[in-house]
């Protein structure tokens, strides 16, 4: 019995995009993938057709039908106004996980580290890459980086699924909650609750530093590695290159439904057109792909026949090396040795087995939030103020009050510089000024309002406020440094 087709949205993409993206079709389709394809166009050309996102709005009504997109790199315009296509996408369906495999092709692909075998899984909706920016002074722009719970849940579930369903023995998580001990410090916490209710498998926490130097050295000391959004896209290209190349290597990201697969690699355009490409990468986020519609004998296949490609020499100019290969080959000539050896297994290299992978998509849900008793206990009031004189700020403040908040402390970058402050501390044109109750009881809103109306007769400038919190009677805001 024919099943019916599958149907994936496909885009060419920009630069070396159209002619890797030709030949992994080529090699997935001569393998037998069964599927029906709808081709979008995104990138460049649509950027510059005035959609600042680079995908039209129509493009969305084929995602919608499809659930599963297939696609190349593309070219973002250089300047301001332009979003990351690859983000808007990640965040508009709620993929919220990046997976990457890492394995060393050793010994046919030149790298220092032979027995490298990894799996990143990024998270990939929050952290910096929630793009929320804001100018402040002349002097100072700020980026937020949020972390959430149901987001943090769903990307340490995912990963701890994915080492349990691909018989992997241990998840490391790596953080630097040493010095954002709110946000990282959430995902270092739920880490550890949620690890406990995998006894079968290992767990392990690094400070991302260092966890990122024992990576680049020594990864075969590692197995999952789940991370925040920003550790995890830089540390991925890292492990992919010291792999042997970053244009090996492939990537899924999944969602509640939806799920897009592609290169880790840009759109090289200096390549572009010349059959030179690579297309690895983008074969491998096939491979992804066809588990995930469960076509996982075909992508078993197709993953073999690559290996075998390499194992024989064959192999594109930028792996290419004298006495590892013996056949320099462009685009379109590399997909045909893959072709050519569909149904071949890699005679040294450990060949794949996706059987297991079979129906088994993993799914995980965010448990729903309790929530706590919060109240408010004072506020941050960032001002803009040239003179750089922080005890004669200061001074300024010190008799404002509102119930029983009053000033606390001012910072500047974070580093507290009244009172007590050393006067070796370089200042810029921001400041904070934590107004707060010592004993942390509760005010009002009324009390913020009447400080910002205090301030601003005094003749300041208020540029952002933070309200402060306590959670179940726990601190939820971070002490000034030097505090």
């Amino acid at each position: 019995m024919i099943q019916n087709k599958v149907p994936i949205t496909v885009a060419y993409g920009d630069g070396i995009g159209p002619e890797i993206m030709q030949a992994t079709l080529d090699i997935i389709q001569a393998a037998g993938a069964n599927i029906e394809i709808d081709t979008i166009e995104i990138g460049e050309k649509v950027y510059n057709r005035g959609h600042s996102s680079g995908i039209e709005p129509h493009a969305w009504d084929s995602l919608r039908r499809t659930k599963v997109f297939l696609k190349a790199p593309i070219t973002t315009p250089q300047g301001g106004g332009f979003k990351s296509l690859n983000v808007t996408v990640r965040k508009v369906i709620g993929l919220y996980a990046n997976i990457r495999p890492c394995s060393s092709l050793h010994p046919f692909v030149e790298t220092k580290h032979p027995k490298m075998d990894i799996i990143i899984v990024r998270e990939n909706e929050e952290d910096l890459y929630a793009g929320i920016e804001h100018q402040q002074t002349d002097e100072v722009t700020q980026c937020l980086k949020i972390i959430t719970k149901p987001g943090t849940e769903k990307i340490i579930r995912y990963a701890f699924e994915y080492a349990r369903q691909y018989g992997r023995k241990k998840v490391t998580c790596f953080t630097k909650d040493n010095i954002m001990k709110i946000t990282d410090g959430l995902f270092h916490k739920m880490f550890e609750a949620i690890g406990q209710e995998y006894p079968d498998l290992e767990k392990e926490h690094w400070i991302v530093d260092i966890g990122a130097a024992k990576l680049a050295d020594t990864p075969e000391a590692f197995d999952v590695i789940v991370m925040p959004n920003l550790y995890g896209d830089i540390l991925s290209d890292v492990a992919a290159q010291i792999t042997g190349s970053v244009g090996l290597a492939g990537s899924a990201n999944i969602g509640d439904g939806f799920a897009m697969f592609e290169a880790i690699h840009g759109s090289a355009p200096r390549r572009a057109g010349q059959n030179l490409a690579n297309p690895s990468g983008l074969v491998l986020g096939a491979v992804q792909m066809l588990i995930h519609i469960n076509q996982a004998d075909v992508a078993q296949k197709v993953h073999n026949a690559w290996l075998r490609t390499l194992e024989d020499g064959i192999h594109t100019y930028d792996i290419f090396k004298e006495g590892n290969s013996k056949q320099k080959v462009g685009t379109k000539e590399f997909a045909q040795a893959i072709i050519q050896r569909l149904g071949q297994q890699p005679q040294t290299l450990k060949a794949v087995d996706y059987s297991k992978a079979v129906g088994k998509t993993i799914h995980v849900k965010a448990s729903p939030t309790v929530p706590a008793k919060k109240e408010l206990v004072g506020v941050d009031i960032f001002l803009h103020e040239k003179d750089r004189d922080p005890n004669k700020l200061g001074n300024a403040l010190k008799d404002i009050k509102a119930g029983k908040m009053h000033l606390s402390m001012i910072t500047n970058r974070g580093v507290k510089v009244y009172p007590g402050g050393m006067p070796e501390t370089f200042c810029t044109d921001h400041w904070r000024c934590r107004f707060k109750n010592e004993e942390l009881k509760p005010s009002t809103s009324h009390d913020v309002m009447s400080l910002y109306q205090q301030i601003t007769d005094a003749g300041f400038e208020i540029i952002k406020t933070e309200n402060l919190y306590t959670f179940d009677g726990e601190v939820a805001f971070s002490a000034g440094q030097g505090q």
